[in-house]
């Protein structure tokens, strides 16, 4: 074994010694019927973590209540510091408000993998914090927050909620090149458990349920250039190579795969590979990505609560309302690259800016910011921050590269302290992170986080 991944083992052991003790705290409160407040983010992964702890409650004989917020905020604390709950349990949230979580009237644990300032609740006994990033590890990559919310359960003996798991993770768009630190120690645990399968195939989305133009041209993870967002492309690629457009790529003659692979890969060599896939599942469901591609879509479309019906097993209703927000939500994808395309970005030296006020854009800004910089349309060599105008606030969210991060960039740093400055808040990870800021500070905010990662990067 080699040095670094003897220590990375350490470093897991040490994550897995502090989820035990949430599950200790957990078992007994479910022990005393307590019902277990849940608050969690209302993304992807967000959404897949609260599946996590809310079927291994239901599944212990537990009651839960759940809220979903966009961000944690002081209102939302002050609310919670109201009510009369025995447990709260913070999924993908909560790293930023260690001590004001230790002081609710109840007893709390932080399920989180945000990048974290604070390392209370080694001592704090009303509250266990449990981060990969108090140990060493990377929030960004080794694990999501329902892979964190998932080892909390564990003890329970809960393998089957891995593979809920591994979707946050995708959610969290963690499998660019592969799992690595403890997404792959879960994977190996799904995959032996017969939770998870894996296959090399082609990444492509909705490959049964779509005509193959649109298969391709919804495909953004990983993003194929000329033809992602391109409904008009991705025909005249197919008509170029000579496949029919408008087939599904689950009824082409398996040669016929094999020259569109052979194509495709030309164009994106990470378009082909591992595949993975919960045998049980749903066929809409049964991708991993596209699970979390569902899930995120009822985020994005703000109904929350379906996404979290379908990870607790609704497979009629909830799953039909998820596949429709899919749709509506990639139309919206292909307008917004058209748009990028046609209006580009404000370029600082350090940064590059994209603002919008229009409501429909707004919900999917941080989206639009990592699909310019994978189809190549901005530039990759600087960070694109997004920004969003809400009445007299403006909603902020970062993305960049991981050759980007590995020059010093630190999204997450660098929102943080500029919103800070301007009295709003933010934070997140190296390679996304969000914000919010007064309007009348825009000029100022954006000046800030110019200068911050000028500073990070030399």
């Amino acid at each position: 074994m080699s040095k670094s991944s003897k220590s990375g083992a350490y470093q897991q052991h040490h994550l897995l010694n502090r989820a035990e003790e949430a599950c200790t705290l957990l078992k007994e409160h479910l022990d005393k019927d307590h019902v277990v407040r849940v608050i969690s983010h209302n993304d992807s992964d967000g959404i897949s973590a609260a599946g996590v702890i809310c079927n291994a409650i239901s599944q212990e004989g537990g009651k839960f209540h759940v809220t979903m917020v966009p961000r944690l905020k002081e209102e939302v604390i002050d609310r919670l510091s109201r009510e009369k709950y025995q447990l709260f349990f913070f999924c993908d949230m909560g790293s930023g408000f260690v001590e004001r979580i230790g002081r609710l009237k109840g007893q709390a644990i932080i399920a989180d993998h945000h990048q974290t300032m604070d390392t209370t609740g080694d001592e704090e006994e009303s509250l266990v914090h449990v981060n990969p990033h108090l140990f060493g590890l990377d929030g960004t990559r080794d694990v999501s927050a329902s892979g964190v919310t998932y080892l909390t359960v564990k003890p329970l003996e809960k393998i089957e909620l891995s593979g809920l798991a591994l979707v946050g993770a995708f959610g969290d768009m963690q499998y660019s090149d592969g799992f690595k630190g403890v997404n792959q120690t879960i994977l190996t645990e799904a995959l032996e458990s017969g939770v998870v399968e894996e296959h090399e195939d082609l990444k492509l989305s909705s490959k049964s349920e779509e005509p193959l133009y649109k298969s391709l041209a919804y495909t953004f993870q990983p993003a194929i250039p000329g033809i992602s967002g391109d409904l008009e492309g991705s025909q005249a690629f197919l008509e170029k190579i000579g496949i029919s457009y408008g087939i599904k790529f689950t009824d082409l003659a398996n040669e016929e795969k094999d020259f569109l692979r052979d194509h495709l890969t030309q164009l994106n060599p990470h378009i082909f590979g591992q595949v993975y896939s919960m045998p049980q599942e749903d066929p809409s469901l049964r991708d991993l990505k596209s699970y979390a591609e569902i899930l995120d879509a009822c985020g994005k479309n703000k109904h929350y609560a379906v996404g979290l019906s379908i990870c607790l097993g609704d497979r009629e209703s909830a799953l039909t309302q998820g596949v429709e927000f899919l749709k509506k939500y990639r139309e919206s994808l292909l307008k917004g690259v058209n748009w990028i395309r046609r209006e580009g970005s404000q370029e600082m030296d350090y940064v590059q800016y994209l603002y919008t006020a229009d409501k429909e854009k707004k919900k999917i800004m941080g989206t639009l910011a990592s699909l310019g910089i994978d189809l190549e349309i901005l530039n990759p060599q600087k960070p694109v921050i997004t920004l969003s105008r809400m009445h007299d606030q403006v909603k902020i969210s970062g993305r960049t590269t991981l050759e980007m991060t590995d020059k010093g960039v630190n999204l997450g740093f660098a929102l943080e302290q500029a919103a800070k400055s301007f009295n709003g808040a933010g934070g997140g990870h190296t390679i996304a992170a969000g914000a919010v800021v007064p309007y009348r500070e825009l000029e100022n905010f954006k000046n800030l986080v110019n200068d911050i990662v000028s500073t990070q990067i030399s």
